[in-house]
């Protein structure tokens, strides 16, 4: 006879039905786990044993065979324990067979039976509901499981609880969904954009940024305030929709980044050190993992000093941004995970930063400009929609109160042009360029013409021009993108040069 149990595997953030089969045979005393199992999951096998001799039971010397199905199919992580425990209970009929084959079980165990918090509850539990299951899990992971709707879920503290409560001497109560985030008063303040002293080209930018959803790229001297800018971003974007919370939250739960079960309502901003590897901004290693990009998806991938990441690192951004997902690819398979972010990035305008000042520029200013800005290549620089300089602030600036425009101003201005775009694009072609291009008046269809053929625009910029336009004419109400949208779009697209060099610099157009 042959005891059966459910459990799931994680293929980047879709999940996978796996079957725990547990058989005991005559022969001699072995423990054997096939089904390709990796070090975590093969190492289960001295967990379980030591958490049946917590509960004063031992395993029984017969030959036990536990496969893990489908049996071409890696399976990676600490989350087997719980199911294969409760199919080696089954196979012992100290738990019921025929309830436990309706759920699905996620845990790891300790070596006194207590059930330990694990990644991808979420995305499990969802599985589960589709699969019409309920789910077992860590009584810590409760609340997070509840989300998945109305199906019940089992959360034990430990394995000798959940036995009891199958065996009906003790009641584990559904537990109830947490608040989809954490209270206003738990909460951390957002920053505000009224701090920001000056910069006010920048902050216009910001809001253009926001309201269209624009990849950004700052440059400017140490100190200038890049980096308080890109962190205010967030507070300028519009709530997470229910489906987007849900996304974001099932990508935070495979990290292991959900706090107390409570989903994620907040837009990410992720901003990895420059040091990061390629794996860790987009994900991968070992055990692949999602990375910085996804973590980042619906929100914010803020790199700072930007030419002194992994130039690996940089150009494999540049798939993902076009795509929104990012797909790591293996001799076994392909792992595929949402990264729909934005990417704001900042950078000095050479090594040392002050290339504008002549009194405190380096020697090699401005050759070291240049070859600085050429750690960016050119189709990375081609996937940003809007760039801006953003000068060292002056002291009387910094003296004047903090009175400026508050982010929540910003926000409704943002939410009321994201509004007014839906309006104009509802019934237009699925084309990412027509949209815009149809609602540019005779005037600014002159400009983009005439600023294509002297600039050399490449077709991706040709069309982000008209789309970071029309962006702005949401921002003013206008359905019809003029002239002077366009005009301003190009400003920001194409600042001053510097030096007698700077076309080689990062605002250089490739075709």
């Amino acid at each position: 006879m042959v005891a059966r149990a459910n459990t799931v595997a994680f293929q980047g953030i879709e999940v996978v039905d796996v079957g725990v089969q547990v058989q005991m045979a005559s022969g001699l005393p072995a423990f054997t786990l096939v089904g390709l199992p990796d070090k975590a999951v093969a190492e289960s096998r001295e967990r379980v044993r030591a958490a049946l001799h917590a509960m004063g039971l031992a395993l029984p010397p017969k030959r036990i065979t536990v496969n893990l199905s489908p049996a071409d199919l890696a399976k990676e992580g600490n989350h087997f324990d719980l199911p294969i425990a409760i199919g080696l209970l089954a196979a012992m009929d100290i738990l019921p067979m025929d309830d436990i084959v309706a759920y699905s079980a996620l845990g790891e165990l300790a070596l006194d039976g207590t059930l330990l918090p694990v990644a991808g509850i979420l995305p499990a539990a969802v599985d589960a509901a589709k699969r019409d299951r309920s789910l077992i899990c860590p009584a810590p992971q409760g609340g997070e499981a509840a989300w998945a709707g109305d199906r019940d879920v089992v959360a034990a503290p430990n394995l000798l609880a959940l036995v009891n409560h199958f065996r009906g001497t003790q009641i584990l109560a559904n537990p109830a969904a947490p608040g989809p985030g954490r209270t206003a008063a738990d909460r951390p303040r957002r920053p505000d954009l009224a701090e920001v002293r000056g910069q006010e080209t920048a902050k216009r930018v910001l809001e253009i940024a926001a309201a269209g959803c624009h990849n950004l790229l700052m440059m400017g001297p140490p100190g200038s305030g890049k980096s308080m800018l890109a962190a205010r971003l967030p507070g300028l974007l519009p709530p997470l929709t229910g489906e987007e919370v849900l996304e974001v939250s099932m990508i935070h739960s495979l990290a292991g980044l959900l706090e107390a079960g409570r989903l994620t309502d907040q837009r990410p901003f992720r901003e990895p050190h420059h040091s990061a590897s390629m794996a860790a901004i987009v994900g991968g290693g070992n055990r692949p993992k999602p990375g910085e990009i996804s973590l980042a998806h619906r929100g914010v991938l803020f790199l700072d000093e930007l030419p002194e990441f992994h130039r690996t690192a940089l150009e494999a951004l540049r798939q993902p941004i076009e795509t929104g997902f990012a797909v790591i690819a293996r001799a076994n398979g392909h792992v595929r995970y949402p990264a729909r972010f934005q990417l704001v990035a900042a950078m000095n305008p050479c090594r040392c930063g002050y290339l504008a000042d002549s009194s405190r520029a380096c020697l090699q200013a401005p050759a070291c400009a240049e070859r600085y800005q050429n750690r960016i290549s050119g189709p990375l620089l081609d996937r940003f929609d809007l760039f801006v300089d953003v000068p060292a602030v002056r002291p009387q600036d910094l003296a004047l109160p903090a009175d400026g425009e508050t982010s929540a101003a910003i926000a409704e201005r943002v939410v009321r042009a994201q509004e007014f775009r839906t309006r104009m694009d509802t019934g237009r072609s699925d084309d990412p360029g027509e949209p815009a291009a149809g609602r540019l008046d005779a005037g600014a269809r002159d400009l983009l013409l005439e600023a294509a053929e002297r600039l050399g625009l490449s077709a991706r910029a040709y069309y982000r021009v008209q789309r970071v336009a029309a962006t702005i004419a949401d921002l003013d109400g206008c359905e019809a993108v003029s002239r002077a949208h366009l005009a301003e779009t190009l400003s920001y697209r194409f600042p001053e040069r510097r030096g007698p060099r700077a076309r080689s610099g990062p605002y250089r157009q490739t075709g």
